[in-house]
């Protein structure tokens, strides 16, 4: 995942950093709470930095941390103490920030004094705000001089800035503090053995428009707007129980960074997205919102119809370069603040993704089947055909039967897959290939994006519209498995280059191809002895590139890492092929992995081999919480679960085969067409409960996309 011109990496956001989120907000800082300019820190709200400094003195001293706790993934409490300026190590003063995101930040600071004596001290607070965009900030090039004003009025501070015509403020609203244009001063007596407390806010602010509630304080419950919302979605999601407690951990972390990054549409806020990641990618994005919400059906199904409806609303109308929009094409990413046109090319929307347009048409196959009215999905049905029509007119340039891409300008992203950092797609000898590209796993996703549309057309009863999209689809598999195999090395080569010739790195991207059913069944074996070779499985997961091509490196973005999605996508494909064993030694050292990291799987950690290195190595710049990596876990279990439905054929499928280290599984409050059941799964025996009317369970796989075509074409609706 990057965002458009990111071939620039971001730099490190600080050892221990801690990164909060709520929607579209997210705030990052160092151990002890502080905000410090010259790291890539703030607290960010719709892209903008609204403070870029936020550091709190004791005496003139920095506060030494102690500890940092993630409440929520929107609160937490960092726990520091102040230095003693006469050499004893052991101090007797304790600070507590317990700050919470939203449309800005509370933070409630605490000093506690420990010793039997009163203590007196001056507590200050460093503040500013350079109302950076986001991308200047991740690329380290903050360079636009706004014309800065600071004005007092009572226990406000405000601060507001000029760019050219664009205006942006934030306000910081104090109580009891000796306010300058510079920073805030209390001068604090605690008793002995007590303390003193204080409570800041700090909000966006546009002339013109009223701040009054951008932060609401704590209702008389205790209850803040983040915990109301966050009370909402775990009311509305399942409830599990597992006997290996570390993976109902992990499951549990994830239902809740899921709930963080979800977003709403600003024209319709009934509509409810999934942002891509913490903390550069607090926004709607083609791919990784499609692919998360996908991985979260079975917890939540509204988040992918939310997701549909939303990028359908910004479908391509026009061929623009400067975008790279096209008519039917759905976008890379959105970015939410005026200003950051400056990181887009002049545009708040970009469309550089080769995959997005296929994988739409895929997630309303799969939202098809969860039991929403129909006349949703219908309206939702011209926008597939016009993808489709994107794919055939824009996406196959050529028209050798293949999606390639090539950027339509230089300020694009060069790689346009989910491997879209510049040298992400690569020979076996290192070389770069050169555009158009034609990736291995895009022409399965067109594939599967056929199949779909033929099975809705079937089951509208429109069977010449289905007809041809099989038949499109069936030589797709044909050509796709003539072109793209490597009979010499036994795998796919992972793209086509320029001149048509077999990009032969050996690479994940052919194990996503699995999931799609892309691959000839006497060719899979290979694939998955490859796959789970030394050279390409780390011990941790499945690497993006094999350790034996030119350009592997373990701690590169996409040449050699382990990125927790690729391999969930992985082991569904093995299952669908039969390779039970191989999907759950992928699963359980994901899982395992996920134990060094709290319970969180990050974006993506090194590639280094289990043997040489013990624990999973983080990657310097991952995102965390992010989209896809936070949906891993639950698309890992529902896959070994077996577990899928589709409402209007009336049936629910499970068909377990959990490891025996997970334990026994009791899932509650299950989200089923129009109601709630409970699951259980004991030595792989599943059974379920409180089924809707209607609705039957069967022991087994749920039929593929490719099956239920068959059967249709077998037995078309009249």
């Amino acid at each position: 995942m990057a965002g458009w011109n990111a071939d620039t990496a971001a730099g490190p956001i600080g050892a221990g950093a801690v990164t909060l989120v709520e929607g579209s907000s997210f705030c990052i800082s160092s151990p002890n709470g502080d905000i410090h300019s010259e790291h890539p820190h703030g607290l960010f709200v719709h892209d903008t930095r609204i403070l870029s400094s936020w550091r709190l003195t004791i005496d003139d001293q920095p506060l030494e941390p102690l500890a940092a706790e993630t409440k929520e993934p929107y609160r937490a409490l960092f726990v520091g103490r102040v230095s003693r300026s006469d050499g004893y190590a052991d101090s007797s003063l304790i600070v507590e920030r317990l700050r919470e995101v939203g449309a800005g930040i509370q933070e409630q600071i605490t000093v506690r004094n420990y010793s039997l004596e009163p203590a007196e001290c001056v507590l200050a607070l460093n503040i500013e705000a350079d109302f950076a965009d986001l991308f200047e900030v991740k690329e380290a090039r903050v360079q636009r001089p706004w014309d800065e004003t600071r004005q007092t009025d009572g226990d406000t501070l405000t601060i507001r800035g000029v760019w050219q015509d664009v205006r942006k403020g934030v306000t910081v609203q104090v109580s009891g503090a000796d306010i300058t244009p510079k920073a805030l001063t209390y001068r604090v007596a605690v008793p002995p053995h007590g303390h003193w407390s204080t409570v800041l806010t700090v909000v966006p602010s546009t002339e013109g428009a009223s701040t009054e509630a951008a932060f609401v304080h704590q209702d008389g419950n205790g209850l803040s707007p983040r915990d109301r919302r966050r009370r909402e979605w775990v009311a509305k999601i399942p409830v599990l129980q597992m006997g290996n407690r570390s993976i109902e951990r992990t499951l549990r972390r994830s239902y809740d960074d899921l709930g963080a990054l979800r977003i709403e549409d600003p024209d319709h806020p009934e509509r409810v997205v999934v942002a891509a990641g913490a903390p550069w990618f607090m926004t709607l994005f083609g791919r990784d919102s499609l692919w998360a919400s996908q991985m979260a059906l079975p917890v939540d199904p509204s988040l992918a119809l939310g997701t549909l409806q939303t990028l359908a609303d910004r479908q391509g109308t026009v061929v623009d370069p400067v975008s790279e929009e096209e008519p039917g094409r759905i976008l890379h990413e959105v970015r939410l603040d005026v200003s950051s046109g400056l990181s887009l090319g002049g545009k708040s929307v970009y469309y550089g993704s080769v995959d997005a347009t296929p994988l739409f048409v895929l997630v309303l196959g799969s939202v098809s089947r969860w039991g929403f009215a129909k006349d949703t999905i219908a309206a939702l049905l011209p926008h597939a055909d016009r993808a489709l029509d994107w794919i055939r007119d824009y996406g196959d340039k050529d028209g050798d039967g293949f999606v390639e891409y090539e950027r339509l300008n230089d300020q694009g992203l060069i790689n346009q897959g989910w491997k879209d950092s510049w040298d992400g797609i690569n020979f076996a000898d290192g070389t770069l290939a050169e555009p158009p590209i034609a990736l291995c796993e895009v022409q399965a996703l067109v594939y599967t994006a056929y199949m779909s549309r033929a099975w809705m057309a079937y089951d509208a009863g429109d069977a010449p519209l289905a007809a041809e999209l099989v038949d499109q689809a069936a030589q797709l598999k044909k050509r796709f498995n003539e072109e793209f195999w490597l009979p010499d090395r036994g795998y796919y080569a992972v793209a086509l280059d320029g001149k048509k010739r077999q990009v032969d790195a050996c690479a994940s991207n052919m194990g996503q191809c699995l999931w799609h059913g892309i691959v000839d069944e006497h060719k899979a074996p290979l694939v998955v002895e490859r796959l789970m070779s030394p050279e390409m499985f780390s011990g941790w997961g499945v690497r993006t590139l094999a350790s034996d091509m030119g350009a592997y490196n373990p701690a590169s973005y996409h040449n050699g890492s382990v990125w927790p999605h690729d391999n969930a996508i992985i082991a569904k494909g093995l299952l669908r092929y039969g390779f039970v064993a191989e999907a759950q030694r992928i699963s359980t050292a994901l899982l395992e992995a996920a134990e060094y990291s709290d319970g969180r799987l990050p974006e993506l950690f090194c590639g280094f081999s289990r043997d040489q290195l013990a624990t999973p190595v983080p990657y310097p710049t991952a995102c965390s919480p992010q989209a896809w990596a936070a949906t891993t876990p639950i698309m890992l279990v529902t896959s070994l679960m077996g577990y899928d439905t589709h409402v209007s054929r009336g049936g629910l499928w499970m068909d377990p085969v959990l490891p025996e280290s997970y334990g026994d599984l009791h899932i509650t409050n299950a989200p089923m067409a129009s109601g709630r059941i409970t699951i259980d799964i004991s030595n792989s025996l599943p059974s379920v409960q409180g089924l809707p009317e209607g609705m039957v369970f069967h022991r087994g796989h749920r039929p593929w996309m490719t099956e239920l075509v068959e059967q249709a074409k077998l037995h078309p609706k009249t």
